[in-house]
């Protein structure tokens, strides 16, 4: 019941709805029929509004197109200019009729009207400037000026053309006085170039300055245009005199010339430059005159790239000058004779350099100043600063590219000539301590192949030549900035940074061999001691003595004199320890036999000695300094396995394999030659080494898994009275040393 009575509603909704629709559509053609005629009524009126428009524009046109023709013959260009813009603008109201005869007869006789007074107005300035002679019969006038504002509603050639003869004739005069045959037209008088062109400028804005439109901007056209000229005068009559310039000739040229591209920067805003072929430069240089303002802060400047840094956040605030290379571009084939120049300039500097240090000598040792860094470096990249930044304002293509290998040239032979050749040369007869004095606890410090001058030029050396590689470092970068980005890549200094790197590493190796051979002769007297016949256990051995002795000598010397080069310190101690500490133990092997009171002694000197190389760092420092931790873990490493080393040898050997196990936890190491060494230090027979290597080698393959319990039960079991009480014994002197 619900379903149908739901299908009866459907069935009346759908009948209300087609009602609906009806009515609608008697009612649209109701108003259809009402407003048929209103609508009838406004095409009516569209159509008639527009009839009387175009009718009026038609008047206005035929009008307009006969006071044109008149007032050209009439030379009227001051109403011409604003009826000739309104008849152009009328006539395009036409183009779509342009199929009826009379309309396309009154657009030919606007185009006749248009090309009359091009023609007409090109002969006015003719007549008032002509082209042929350099004397100049007519000038401004009002008819001149309007016929101007004319040829701004003409073709634009109409206009170019004027400006073109207009500014032949005005530079005309200065051909003639500066031909290539001429005196004043040589470089060293450059500057009367210049000086002419702007009297020209102030005469120009004088007579003509209101005759010409502000938009069109002449008197920087009449500028550029005698850029040009100049430019090609200049390229030719170098040409042809190319032997004659010489480095100072060229940069006086250069310089007035910047300057003068300078003042056009100021005075005028490159607008008219997109005509010309001169393009804006994409990164141009931030100051127009490359030697006024930063030669003489190059000169001053101690800390060599710092400037260039500081001026970094500046360089937007900069304008730009689009003028920049306008003439001056001229001179950049001829850029090789400044290249070639401070070739020689740098040569004489590096020879002054040498000649400097052989008279003055290795600078005096200032242990409060720390590693004095050799003037002559700073000398070096100060000059290099100021040849950077004057070749970048000269150019910043090739020349740049032929600079930097000046460059590196030189900067390798600053690090061959200065550093490297300086460095003091090892000899190989050293006066060092004898095995009897030191055995006799005699004390000598002559041991040290360097003297106290000689130690601080190394130094100052390294010092130098840590400076040269961040600095080098920082060149290249300026380098890279300076030049245009294509040639970017072709900059690398990488071989001068690596060169500074050798002498570092050189200078670091000669330190290290030197307190290296101090050391020698007191282990050397260490492996000749009589071992087996120590009876007692005192405090430390003589050669021990010597050693600290060398240390405290050499190392606070080394510190004070590279404090500002702390990295490189570390790397020396480190060095050294690498060198002393595997030497100090095949000194140790040397040893033999030991007894078990002078394997004793042997774990005391050892243990004195890892003492002061982990102290090594700030050993007689009044600041206390933590040791690098690389540092620390080497010296810890080294001496650690001494000191197993002497434990084994004072481990008992009976029975062999608690002592063969013992052997393997302590050192973990599986050379049978060091194993080898252990039993020759103890003394052992042939046939007991024999018997002992065998179980060694059998030990190492595989050992049971009781084997480590069986080491360890070694270490703490229970051994003969007299072996615990000498190490109980030891244990004392080492607390107490401690």
């Amino acid at each position: 019941q619900a379903l149908e009575e739901a299908q009866k509603a459907i069935q009346q909704l759908f009948g209300k709805i087609k009602d609906i629709k009806d009515k609608a559509e008697k009612s649209e053609q109701m108003v259809k029929e009402i407003t048929r005629d209103i609508k009838q009524l406004d095409h009516a009126k569209r159509h008639l509004t527009t009839s009387i428009t175009t009718l009026n524009h038609l008047h206005m046109l035929a009008g307009g197109v006969d006071s044109l023709e008149a007032m050209t013959r009439r030379r009227q260009y001051g109403e011409v200019a604003n009826l000739l813009q309104g008849v152009v603008n009328v006539l395009e109201h036409f183009n779509k009729y342009m199929g009826i005869p009379q309309i396309r007869q009154l657009s030919e006789r606007v185009k006749a009207a248009q090309s009359e007074l091009g023609q007409q107005i090109l002969a006015d300035f003719e007549e008032a400037f002509p082209s042929q002679g350099t004397k100049r019969t007519g000038g401004p006038s009002n008819v001149l000026r309007d016929a101007c504002l004319v040829a701004n509603v003409l073709d634009p050639r109409i206009k170019q053309e004027i400006i073109k003869k207009f500014i032949k004739q005005h530079l005309s005069e200065y051909l003639v006085l500066f031909q290539e045959n001429q005196d004043v037209a040589w470089l060293d008088k450059i500057d009367r170039r210049y000086a002419w062109i702007k009297r020209q400028l102030v005469d120009y804005e004088e007579k003509y300055g209101r005759m010409f439109p502000a938009e069109w901007c002449m008197t920087e056209r009449i500028a550029v245009e005698f850029c040009h000229v100049t430019r090609a005068e200049l390229s030719k009559i170098m040409r042809t005199r190319a032997k004659e310039i010489e480095v100072k000739l060229l940069l006086f040229a250069i310089q007035r010339t910047t300057n003068f591209e300078g003042l056009l920067a100021k005075r005028f805003s490159g607008c008219t430059l997109a005509d010309g072929t001169v393009k804006k430069p994409e990164v141009p240089p931030p100051s127009t005159n490359p030697f006024l303002e930063d030669e003489s802060g190059a000169e001053t400047d101690e800390i060599v790239m710092e400037k260039s840094d500081t001026d970094k956040p500046k360089k937007p605030k900069v304008p730009d000058n689009p003028f920049h290379g306008i003439v001056s571009k001229c001179f950049e084939p001829h850029l090789y004779v400044y290249i070639e120049s401070q070739d020689k300039n740098l040569g004489e500097l590096i020879d002054r350099f040498v000649a400097d240090f052989k008279a003055q000598g290795p600078p005096k040792p200032n242990v409060d100043e720390g590693g004095a860094v050799l003037p002559s470096c700073a000398d070096l990249f100060v000059y290099y600063k100021k040849c950077m930044v004057q070749c970048s304002q000269l150019s910043t293509g090739e020349p740049m590219i032929a600079l930097t290998t000046i460059f590196q040239k030189y900067l390798r032979e600053y690090a061959w000539k200065i550093l490297s050749g300086n460095l003091p040369k090892t000899t190989s007869s050293s006066g060092g301590l004898t095995i009897t004095s030191l055995l006799k606890e005699k004390e000598g410090s002559e041991v040290a192949k360097f003297t106290l001058e000689e130690l601080c030029l190394i130094c100052s050396i390294l010092s130098t030549a840590e400076y040269c590689l961040a600095t080098t470092q920082q060149l290249e970068e300026k380098l890279k900035e300076k030049v245009d980005a294509s040639l970017m890549e072709r900059i690398n200094l990488t071989g001068e940074m690596d060169t500074f790197s050798v002498v570092i590493s050189n200078s670091i190796q000669l330190l290290v061999q030197d307190l290296d051979a101090a050391c020698d002769p007191a282990l050397t007297a260490m492996s000749k001691m009589q071992w087996q016949n120590v009876e007692h256990v005192g405090d430390q051995s003589p050669y021990v003595t010597s050693v600290i002795l060398h240390i405290k000598q050499n190392v606070p010397i080394i510190r004070d004199n590279l404090a500002s080069t702390r990295k490189y310190f570390t790397q020396f101690c480190i060095k050294f320890a690498n060198s002393f500490i595997p030497k100090f133990i095949n000194h140790l092997f040397k040893c033999k036999p030991i007894s078990m009171v002078g394997a004793e002694q042997l774990l005391l000197d050892t243990h004195s000695l890892k003492m002061v190389l982990l102290d090594l760092p700030s050993i007689g420092s009044q600041v206390l300094r933590k040791a690098p931790a690389s540092y620390t873990k080497i010296v810890v490493k080294g001496m650690t396995r001494a000191e197993m080393i002497l434990k084994v040898v004072m481990a008992p050997h009976e029975p062999p394999v608690v002592f063969v196990d013992n052997y393997i936890k302590l050192l973990a190491d599986c050379s049978t030659d060091t194993f080898q060494k252990i039993l020759d230090m103890k003394g052992l027979k042939r046939s007991e080494q024999s018997s002992m290597l065998d179980l060694f080698r059998l030990r190492l393959p595989a050992p049971p898994p009781g084997g480590d319990s069986a080491g360890s039960l070694s270490l703490s079991a229970p051994t003969p009275e007299q072996e615990s009480s000498r190490i109980r014994k030891l244990e004392k002197l080492i607390k107490k040393r401690l």
